[in-house]
């Protein structure tokens, strides 16, 4: 990706500074210690969960067929996933599958190519791909995009704001907090789905975005500060999903190979801090709040 903060996904911004036996150690472990905490049925079913970041790309190729990522979400009780590729071939793929027990939420991904990440937004032809993908009358959203700073503040951005506002679609952007400003500034009728919800923006300035903008909704991969190096959730962390329980998302981000072999880790990673949050809380992150964002306001 290119230079910038952003437009990484470091592991030492993502995760908590462990080596990846000792974190998947420390999941077990806090998996273990919050199941006997009562408030859920778990023991017999996980809590289902909704993956509202979620890449099946087809560039280069997929790691996984269709069937094989049918039968990893069922087994993984994945029952609703945000489905987006580079290009929009893997997406149409996953629509076409009509899963049973399976809610796919189809985005429109501004890319061809993963070249197109750095440039797009500067590029009138992404803003026809984006119309002409429009047309298949399936999409809720536009995303996930990547931004930093200034780079948001671009016609071809704010053309695609006012698109998905007028469209009644959504917006997924991996950005920093000087970006999701800007596309506020675009159109306050936003509506914003906050990938990796600013990585390691400390948590009271998360806060401060959530109550600034009512229209945003933080999804967590890679996000940092969660837990802690036994998987404890951190006060602050605590505190802003007991506050905001109807903001926030869960994602996989299956971007790269390692993340689809991580899949089973990743959802068992959420379920071991969601079961350390009261019942009605854990339920709205897990699924409820995707639930409800992509069920109602149908155009």
């Amino acid at each position: 990706m290119p230079n910038g903060r952003m437009w990484s996904r470091p592991s030492r911004v993502a995760r908590p500074n462990m080596r990846p036996h000792c974190r998947r150690i420390a999941i077990l472990i806090a998996a273990c210690a919050f199941a006997g905490l009562g408030h859920r049925a778990e023991a017999e079913e996980p809590i289902e969960i909704f993956d509202a970041h979620l890449h099946y790309n087809w560039e280069p190729k997929p790691f996984y067929q269709v069937d094989e990522v049918l039968a990893l979400f069922k087994k993984h009780r994945v029952t609703g996933i945000l489905a987006t590729s580079r290009p929009n071939t893997g997406t149409h793929a996953l629509v076409d599958a009509r899963a049973d027990g399976l809610q796919v939420v189809p985005f429109i991904r501004p890319y061809r190519v993963r070249a197109d990440i750095g440039t797009w937004f500067n590029d009138p032809v992404i803003f026809e791909l984006v119309q002409e993908e429009f047309r298949r009358g399936y999409y809720r959203g536009v995303g996930e995009f990547h931004l930093t700073g200034q780079a948001a503040d671009t016609e071809m951005v704010r053309k695609t704001v006012d698109f998905a506002v007028a469209n009644n679609l959504y917006l997924h952007a991996h950005a920093d907090q000087e970006a999701v400003e800007i596309l506020m500034r675009h159109n306050p009728q936003a509506r914003i789905i906050w990938a990796h919800t600013g990585f390691g923006l400390p948590a009271d300035r998360v806060a401060a975005m959530l109550a600034k903008y009512p229209r945003l909704w933080g999804e967590l991969s890679y996000r940092s500060g969660i837990i802690d190096e036994s998987g404890k959730l951190t006060p602050e962390w605590r505190a802003l999903f007991e506050k905001y329980p109807d903001r926030f998302l869960l994602g996989s981000d299956t971007w790269v190979s390692e993340r689809w072999a991580n899949y089973g880790e990743i959802m068992a990673g959420y379920r071991a801090w969601l079961a350390q949050l009261p019942a009605h809380v854990a339920r709205q992150i897990a699924h409820g709040n995707a639930r409800a964002l992509f069920t109602e306001n149908r155009p």
